[in-house]
C-alpha cells in the first residue's frame, strides 16, 4: 500500500513540475503585442459608460403616426410585454399593472396596483398617444422614478404599432 501511494504522489509531483516548467518556457518563447487601443470600439448602451464612445445621447423619441401603424405587428410586439403585464378585461396585475384601456385612461389607473411614488404623482395626466410613445421609447425618461426597469422600445414604428395595438384593447 505504501509503495502504491509513493507512486501516485511521484507522479503528482512529476505532472506539477513539467506544468510550472512548461508554462515558464511558454512565457519565454512567446511574446504577445497588446494593442494600443481596442481593435474595434464598442459604442456603450449610456453615454459614458464602457469602453466604447460616448453614445450622443437623444433627449426626445421621434414623432410617431399611430394612424398608419401596423395592430398585427403591434400585437406580436406586446408579448414582450406579456411577461410582466395583462391585456384583458379583468385581468390580474402581474410584476406590471393589467394594461386594459390603458389608452386614454389615467397614468396609476389600477387601484389594486403599487405604483412607484413617481408614477402615483402622474395621476390624473392621461396616457395619450404622445405619452405612451415617451414612455415606451424610455421609461426612466418620461417618468424619472418608475418602477419599470423596461429600457423601451427605440423604433418609431414598433412604438406606434404597440400603441395602435394597445388602443384596441379596450
Amino acid at each position: 500500500m505504501s509503495m502504491e501511494f509513493n507512486k501516485i504522489l511521484a507522479a503528482l509531483l512529476c505532472a506539477g513540475i513539467i506544468a510550472m516548467l512548461a508554462g515558464f518556457v511558454s512565457h519565454k518563447l512567446y511574446h504577445p503585442h497588446h494593442l494600443e487601443k481596442d481593435a474595434y470600439e464598442i459604442a456603450a448602451a449610456e453615454s459614458g459608460t464602457g469602453a466604447g464612445p460616448a453614445v450622443a445621447e437623444q433627449t426626445e423619441p421621434e414623432v410617431i403616426d399611430v394612424a398608419t401603424a401596423d395592430v398585427a405587428k403591434g400585437e406580436k410586439l406586446a408579448k414582450v410585454c406579456a411577461s410582466c403585464h395583462t391585456f384583458e378585461s379583468g385581468g390580474p396585475n402581474k410584476v406590471g399593472p393589467n394594461l386594459f384601456g390603458v389608452v386614454g385612461g389615467d397614468h396609476a389607473h389600477k387601484s389594486d396596483y403599487p405604483y412607484s411614488d413617481a408614477m402615483k404623482a402622474e395621476h390624473g395626466k392621461k396616457w395619450d398617444y404622445d405619452a405612451l410613445n415617451k414612455f415606451l421609447w424610455s421609461p426612466k425618461k418620461a417618468v424619472p422614478g418608475t418602477k419599470m426597469t423596461f429600457l423601451g422600445i427605440k423604433k418609431p414604428e414598433d412604438r406606434a404599432a404597440v400603441i395602435k395595438w394597445l388602443d384596441t384593447q379596450k
